[in-house]
């Protein structure tokens, strides 16, 4: 990695202002649902806390306010939720520029304090220099182990570096580091496996790993674009019509660059998109009045032994509507299989993430990264503001 890291900067009697991504899930009565992304951040707090920081300074968005205070999207939560997993004092406050704020932090008995939300103020997103410049005021030095807003470049990610020594957290030297090996020098044999809905979403990170990767796996919606590209019938199934030029010209680059590009051979299908829905299963054409909503276990097998031998893999997308039990099979099958392989398992994108959460297995995949935006422009070779910033090593 070319820009410093926590380790390269000293840290005692020092104002830390760190960026952290506590964009949490919270229910009606404002309890957070899923606290991943607050856990992702306590080795980077804790290593602060070790070299006797003066203070740490935590900031964050939360939600879309788009720029108004909305009380439903304040941090209040996550500080609570907070101080029990660092089990010491967290000081909340309700503002995150000002000098009454920069009084309260200094005042404050706490070594750590946490700003409400950065998107109460329309400046915030709109990379407004004056308030990178109130912010950049409250601390010393600043960290970024906000991987997941790495790709916008905001006033707490991108403008503040121009005011402070800027420097990756552990959580984002973790991401630059598995993810900029995919990009740069992956282990072979390196196999992609992409799903979700739209093709359109996946372009750029398919024309980015086509010719790094030996393997790409397509299942999800997407697949049956890529079908009907290649002359398959796919019933009612999902279908970016004006996509199938693209997938076909993507299916020529992969046949012109001898890659594997292997679509779903069997398919589950239903007549409407329900849990207690009929399942059938059927081949590679898709009857009229179909739809399919998950792989079938030809294919589960067919991608299994792709895997098999793989030192690399690449996840982003699920490969069936996995929320729903009946068609979570083909994406939790997978998911186990490659869980239990030697390769280095990389996963992106939300909904993956959210299905291996689901599944149980988030402890034995190599990395799961934190940012779905950020994770994909990563791997379609894309320079992240967030991290482009960062002060050079």
């Amino acid at each position: 990695m070319h820009k410093l890291s926590l380790k390269n900067v000293e840290l005692k009697n020092k104002k830390v202002l760190v960026r952290v991504d506590f964009n949490v899930p919270l229910d009606d009565n404002l309890n957070i649902t899923d606290d991943t992304r607050i856990r992702a951040s306590i080795p980077t707090i804790k290593y602060i806390l070790h070299k006797e920081a003066k203070k740490i300074i935590l900031m964050s968005h939360l939600g879309r306010p788009e720029g108004k205070v909305v009380t439903k999207y304040s941090l209040k939560p996550v500080a609570k939720r907070l101080e029990e997993l660092l089990v010491i004092p967290v000081r909340f406050l309700d503002g995150c520029v000002g000098d009454r704020i920069k009084k309260e932090i200094d005042n404050s008995s706490e070594k750590v304090v946490l700003l409400e939300n950065l998107r109460f103020h329309p400046e915030e997103e709109a990379n407004d220099a004056n308030f990178s410049r109130q912010l950049a005021s409250l601390g010393d030095v600043f960290v970024n182990d906000a991987f997941g807003t790495a790709h916008r470049a905001h006033a707490s990610t991108e403008g503040i570096t121009h005011y402070l020594t800027s420097v990756a957290g552990f959580l984002m030297e973790k991401e630059i580091y598995y993810l900029g090996n995919v990009i740069q020098n992956p282990p072979k044999p390196f196999v992609v496996i992409l799903g979700g809905g739209k093709v359109s979403d996946k372009i750029g990170v398919i024309e980015n790993l086509l010719p790094k990767c030996d393997v790409v796996l397509i299942g999800g919606g997407m697949a049956y674009t890529f079908l009907k590209a290649g002359g398959k019938s796919i019933g009612n199934s999902k279908l970016e019509k004006e996509k199938l030029d693209l997938a076909k010209s993507i299916l020529e680059k992969a046949k012109q660059l001898k890659k594997e590009f292997l679509l779903p051979v069997d398919h589950v299908v239903v007549d409407k998109i329900e849990p207690n829905a009929k399942i059938e299963l059927v081949n590679e054409d898709i009857p009229q009045t179909k739809i399919g909503v998950d792989i079938g276990p030809k294919t589960i097998a067919l991608f299994q032994n792709r895997l098999t031998s793989a030192k690399t893999i690449v996840w982003n997308g699920p490969l069936g509507i996995f929320e729903m039990e009946p068609f979570s099979k083909g994406t939790r099958e997978i998911a186990v299989f490659i869980s239990k392989l030697k390769a280095i398992s990389i996963i992106g994108g939300g909904d993956t993430v959210a299905a291996i959460t689901k599944f149980g297995l988030e402890n034995k995949i190599t990395h799961i990264s934190t940012g779905g935006g950020a994770s994909l422009e990563f791997l379609e070779g894309k320079s992240l503001p967030g991290i482009s910033a960062l002060t050079d090593k």
